[in-house]
């Protein structure tokens, strides 16, 4: 591996990362914004919570389709299909090789405001499920209980073969032990599911190794682009939804079917639905209360009790 090379992802990196405002631009809560969203969660004992990227932007984590910051509004990149994944062993590598790099900054994220506030309510007996799109663990850190993990987590390692599921921790291990010339490259970039631009060189020199348990190929315990979200999940979520009694919308712009058919579900039992979220969503249409502005600025303000 080239000196250079690594000098220059590591120059890159720190002045994109110092560029970069993960948040898009938004207006703050109006003073009735705020006084209708604490009557609507006032007003509720089992309040559902559904979150999305748009939660963790202020943990330092971007979204993919925030107008001007999102992943897709900055690069031509795209996540990693799931039938690529699966099909060609040089995707694998690459994915990984890139993961790999970011996985010490992904898993250095913390809670904000937003995910301790959440933890509060939920503590409070306010909160009867969160929901989350994202695949950061920033719920659980912040100390929520009840999170059901839609689209899995980047902290899991699973066999495609034998299903043998490992921690992302443990799995680092392993792989510092087969890329000991890798371990010093550093990357303040990161994408939502903790993904990193590498230089191909980088890629060309990773070494991938197989399950432990039966030599099959290990992927995070993820539903990638293309995938399926597990029928016992999406069974869970609904179980969940027909027993609250209001949904609460926090930084998703509900785009994919997973998350928006937990909005077509309320809708048809009836359930009231409020949305936080900057920028329009799928499910405007059916909120009783929408809300523009960031998570972080309008939570603080409520007060529930």
């Amino acid at each position: 591996m080239k000196l250079d090379v690594v000098r220059f992802f590591k120059l890159s990196s720190r002045f994109q990362s110092t560029a970069l405002n993960f948040v898009p631009k938004f207006s703050p809560a109006k003073d009735d914004d705020v006084k209708r969203l604490n009557e609507f969660i006032f007003n509720t004992s089992k309040l559902f919570v559904l979150t999305g990227a748009g939660i963790s932007t202020e943990s330092g984590i971007p979204d993919y389709r925030s107008e001007h910051v999102g992943l897709y509004a900055r690069s031509s990149s795209r996540p990693v299909q799931y039938q690529q994944f699966i099909k060609s062993e040089d995707i694998r590598k690459r994915y990984w090789a890139r993961n790999f790099v970011g996985w010490p900054r992904f898993s250095s994220f913390q809670p904000n405001i937003s995910h301790r506030i959440l933890s509060q309510w939920e503590s409070l007996g306010k909160i009867s499920c969160i929901v989350t799109q994202n695949v950061d663990r920033l719920h659980q850190k912040a100390g929520s209980k009840k999170v059901i993990e839609l689209h899995g987590s980047g902290y899991e390692i699973t066999c495609l073969t034998c299903k043998n599921v490992i921690s992302r921790h443990q799995f680092q291990e392993t792989l510092e032990n087969f890329n000991e010339d890798l371990k010093s490259i550093a990357s303040e970039i990161i994408r939502p599911d903790g993904d990193v631009e590498i230089p191909q060189e980088l890629i060309d020199s990773f070494v991938l190794p197989s399950c432990e348990s039966c030599g099959g190929n290990l992927m995070p315990n993820i539903v990638f682009f293309g995938d399926n979200v597990p029928s016992l999940r999406v069974d869970a979520v609904k179980k969940e939804v027909s027993n609250a009694e209001s949904l609460l919308v926090l930084g998703t712009s509900l785009s994919v079917f997973s998350s928006y058919r937990i909005i077509l579900q309320a809708v048809e039992e009836k359930k009231p639905i409020a949305i936080i979220n900057i920028g329009p969503t799928r499910g405007d249409s059916h909120a009783k209360l929408k809300v523009s502005t960031k998570c972080g600025d309008v939570l603080p303000k409520l007060k529930i009790s």
